[in-house]
């Protein structure tokens, strides 16, 4: 199993997708707070309910998705949720030249392109276990994750100096397109895609919008993975913002030094996901998402530590570069291990109701550790999330346990 390994034209159009979508996600990076500063004015409460409002209320529009995406073909959706991406983004640059554009509009549109994302991710899992045989989901999963972290790296530098040269509405226009040429990748993808069969009524039920985290909370493994990666991506990303507070505000960081100290440790995702395939041939799958789980944990504290000056730019690439190294290993065998324990006719519904939790819990956190923050101090609150995190492989799973089989995912149907 490595990196090299040739997994056909048809999924070579899906990254290629992936890819080009990916890097206008990257250039977009701090456009939308960037208008409302600049543009529209807003104040930092404004900015921050932008980008609190976008996740939450995306993660709640995108609840009946999962069993509307489940029974339907997997392509055509995402073309769909590309195409309200491309057409959503568009509607900024359109208002702005007009003279009409709102914070109301930024907010629709940020939620509208949250909720897309939602469906998108989730409509896509499903299409690649269908598209990829088993033994190569991790290999398709790690390419997916390596193109993730070098946009990562390459887009918001890129990002920043366009909006720098051209203004702020440059990268929104090329994400916009992004979507659009992504759109076309998955059309050339060609073929025919079954229509999944649909047991039972032919309505949607309210019972089944509760059916993913039905099926996450009943499975011994998957159980303890979501509320890990819950937890986990839900401090992390809410320390983001005071780091922000901190490095440029006391601690007296340049803005290119603020953007060199997260950009570049990027490298080491691209590391990781590139390891992620030959360290499971040769350890196992389970121990390799263990390990990495528990060293991700180790590292965040470290930023309650940081100093003004070389040593504290240092500290920061050095703890960052271990984080997103282990995420990138972490990542892809989780999105490999999440895919062979869940049966194709709840891929959709399990995937929607893992990103919408996420989604949810980082809106929540953020909003919880900016108000620690404003009582404690943005390092104090940093240094919480940090040893928070250090507890957080006691909900990694103890065992490992074999991926469905045919019969269980024939009984799990019934």
């Amino acid at each position: 199993m490595t990196g090299r390994r040739a997994l056909g034209r048809q999924f070579g159009w899906l990254w290629a997708a992936f890819v080009v979508s990916s890097y206008g996600t990257g250039l977009r990076f701090g456009a939308f707070p960037m208008i409302a500063v600049l543009v529209l004015h807003s104040g930092p409460t404004q900015v921050a309910a932008l980008a609190a409002a976008g996740r939450a209320v995306g993660a709640l529009v995108a609840v009946p998705l999962g069993p509307w995406v489940e029974f339907r073909r997997k392509r055509p959706v995402m073309v769909a949720m590309d195409l309200i991406r491309c057409a959503a983004l568009l509607s900024v640059p359109a208002a702005f030249a007009l003279g009409r554009l709102s914070f109301a509009q930024l907010l629709v549109v940020s939620v509208a392109v949250a909720t897309a994302d939602i469906a998108f991710r989730a409509a896509s899992g499903a299409y690649l276990k269908g598209l990829v045989p088993p033994e190569d989901l991790l290999v398709a999963n790690g390419r997916f994750e390596s193109t993730t972290w070098t946009a990562t790296v390459v887009g918001p530098p890129l990002g920043g100096a366009a909006m720098g040269m051209f203004g702020p509405m440059t990268t929104v226009v090329a994400d916009a397109v992004s979507y659009l040429l992504s759109a076309l990748g998955l059309r050339a993808i060609g073929g025919t895609e079954p229509r999944p069969a649909r047991a039972g009524a032919a309505r949607l039920r309210a019972g089944e919008l509760l059916e993913g985290w039905r099926y996450v909370l009943a499975h011994a493994t998957l159980r303890p993975l979501f509320f890990n990666a819950i937890v986990v991506n839900g401090l992390i990303m809410a320390t983001e913002p005071l780091l922000a507070v901190l490095l440029l505000g006391p601690l007296g960081f340049a803005p290119w030094q603020y953007g060199l100290a997260f950009a570049a440790p990027c490298v080491g995702g691209l590391i990781g996901s590139r390891l992620a395939p030959r360290l499971v041939t040769r350890f196992g799958q389970h121990k390799v998402m263990f390990s990495a789980g528990v060293l991700r944990a180790c590292w965040p504290v470290g930023l309650a530590f940081v100093r003004p000056g070389v040593p504290g730019l240092v500290l920061i690439m050095v703890v960052q570069f271990g984080l997103v190294t282990c995420c990138g290993l972490f990542n892809p065998v989780l999105a490999t291990y999440r895919l062979d324990h869940t049966p194709s006719d709840r891929v959709v519904r399990t995937l929607t109701a893992w990103s919408v939790s996420s989604s949810a819990a980082i809106a929540t956190m953020t909003a919880v550790w900016g108000l620690l923050a404003a009582l404690t101090g943005p390092r104090t609150a940093i240094a919480v999330a940090g040893v928070l995190l250090l507890a957080t492989p006691l909900l990694l799973p103890r065992r490992e346990h074999a991926p469905l089989d045919t019969r269980e995912q024939a009984a799990s149907v019934t």
